[in-house]
């Protein structure tokens, strides 16, 4: 690259570096640890259940909210044991998907919590294979995808697109107001991924629905100054998350990358990433990558794509036609 790229790139740490050392002062003498009222969309699993844990621990009202009943009780009973303070979690199983379920999630809120001071949207599937594979054509081939894979291909796009981003918008809409009428200083965490950045092969569905969400609460934050909107963007994290992949299609095409089992899944610790959630909110970051040095890799795909471009595909084992 040349001088002027590299001199870029330092002024740009520099910047980052400097707001890290005059971050606005800390949420907790406003909303103290012990009062603050967390409800958390997407809670029964992975980084969802950790943060869950984590507010718990520190004696936060914790609100689980998901999907399945079952695992929902499970959260609420792990999240007392961790808590200093009796019935201090409450669990609501409801889709984030689902208006109605929303507006029920927000009334039980007002009525046994008087509102809530802060909104973390865990909440989210995933897709791990090329676009064309999905609808049925391998990338090694050039034959045209038929009606029915064109159309699983759609199918699947739309469960992820009212997963990644219908939900989050579904739920900024159901909560924000009682937010800003109810807390001392709201905050919202939306918990996207760097996939919604950085564009990678094997994650178009994926990337771009979740992409869609971080615009839309990025927009929200400039609409809703009042309110302290974080975005989170981890790298792959361990656990299960693939497991609730949209994109596995019924048509006969290997895969074109190995993909680990579920319960296999390498990547960032769930409690870092639910620690640097937590700390995002509590001291008002905007953007969190993790890692942290990925946001010079976010700069740099601008500069340098086909660099970057190289490095998605030896990370996800993809080879192009």
């Amino acid at each position: 690259m040349p001088f002027s790229t590299w001199t870029l790139l330092l002024v740009l740490s520099a910047v980052f570096a400097l707001r890290k050392l005059t971050r606005t002062q800390s949420r907790a003498s406003i909303v103290r640890h012990g009062e603050e009222k967390v409800l958390i969309l997407g809670a029964s699993s992975g980084i969802g259940r950790e943060i869950a844990h984590q507010y718990a621990a520190r004696g936060a009202k914790v609100c689980v909210v998901g999907r399945r009943i079952d695992k929902v009780t499970a959260v609420v009973d792990e999240c007392k044991e961790r808590s200093p303070t009796a019935d201090c979690s409450l669990g609501i199983p409801a889709d984030i998907t689902i208006v109605e379920d929303m507006v029920r999630v927000r009334t039980v809120l007002e009525k046994k919590w008087a509102g809530i001071d802060t909104v973390i949207v865990a909440a989210g599937v995933s897709a791990t294979r090329p676009l064309l594979e999905v609808a049925g054509v391998s990338t090694q081939q050039n034959a045209d995808a038929s009606k029915e894979g064109i159309q699983f291909a759609v199918d699947a796009a739309k469960v992820a697109m009212r997963n990644n981003y219908l939900g989050p918008m579904i739920a900024a809409i159901s909560f924000i107001p009682v937010l800003k009428r109810t807390s001392k200083l709201p905050s919202i965490l939306l918990i996207s991924s760097l996939g919604a950045v950085i564009p990678a092969p094997t994650r178009s569905i994926y990337g771009s629905t979740k992409s869609a969400s971080l615009l839309l609460y990025q927009a929200l934050a400039i609409e809703h100054p009042s309110v302290r909107f974080s975005f989170v963007l981890p790298s792959s994290v361990e656990g299960d998350f693939r497991a609730s992949a949209v994109d596995q299609s019924p048509l006969d095409i290997q895969p074109t990358q190995t993909i680990p089992k579920p319960n296999s899944t390498p990547g960032l610790r769930v409690t870092d990433v639910g620690k640097r959630c937590i700390n995002a909110v509590d001291h008002s970051e905007k953007v969190v990558f993790m890692p942290s040095t990925m946001k010079l890799g976010h700069m740099l795909y601008w500069i340098w794509p086909s660099f970057i471009a190289k490095k998605a595909m030896q990370k996800y084992g993809f080879t192009p036609e």
